[in-house]
């Protein structure tokens, strides 16, 4: 199934790439990586901003500015591959740990510790899904690639088991 999403989303983003194609350093390993990723961050960032408006928890809330921090600025950066102009059908095809719409109203409803509850296990979830794309430039050919692959790997699997303590107290 997951060769298919893979071979659909492919021939989107072929079909709705429109930007200029002269950035010949990423390839299209690494532009489709973006594409899924950038929409895959943007949801790390609104699962932040939920949390630094619902949670009193000051780990939950100094965890949320960082990932923040961290991913706003990784967004920009992959957007300068190339992957700007290929719309968001990426985001719609992958769903690597991406919280479902169900999922994300639960967590706005919530408050409280059912909030840092929910909020810690959605994170988790989405790190491992950023993890496993994250492979999938690890041997590209870009540095600038294989740079944010690694630190997306190293700074997430950090965060995860940071959260999973959170969890444990």
């Amino acid at each position: 199934m997951r060769k298919v999403a893979l071979i659909v989303l492919v021939a989107l983003l072929s079909g709705c790439a429109t930007g200029d194609s002269s950035n010949t350093s990423f390839s299209a390993d690494d532009q489709l990586f973006a594409a899924m990723m950038i929409p895959h961050h943007q949801q790390a960032i609104e699962m932040s901003d939920l949390a630094l408006g619902n949670s009193t928890d000051p780990e939950i809330i100094a965890l949320a500015q960082e990932i923040k921090a961290a991913q706003g600025p990784e967004i920009e950066q992959m957007k300068s591959w190339g992957s700007s102009h290929m719309g968001s059908h990426a985001g719609h095809m992958m769903d690597e740990g991406m919280l479902s719409d169900d999922e994300m109203a639960q967590l706005k409803s919530s408050k409280r510790a059912e909030f840092d509850r929910l909020f810690l296990e959605g994170m988790i979830k989405h790190h491992q899904g950023a993890i496993e794309m994250a492979d999938m430039i690890l041997d590209s050919m870009n540095q600038q690639a294989v740079s944010l692959g690694k630190s997306i790997v190293e700074s997430q699997n950090a965060e995860i088991a940071r959260m999973r303590q959170l969890l444990r107290r």
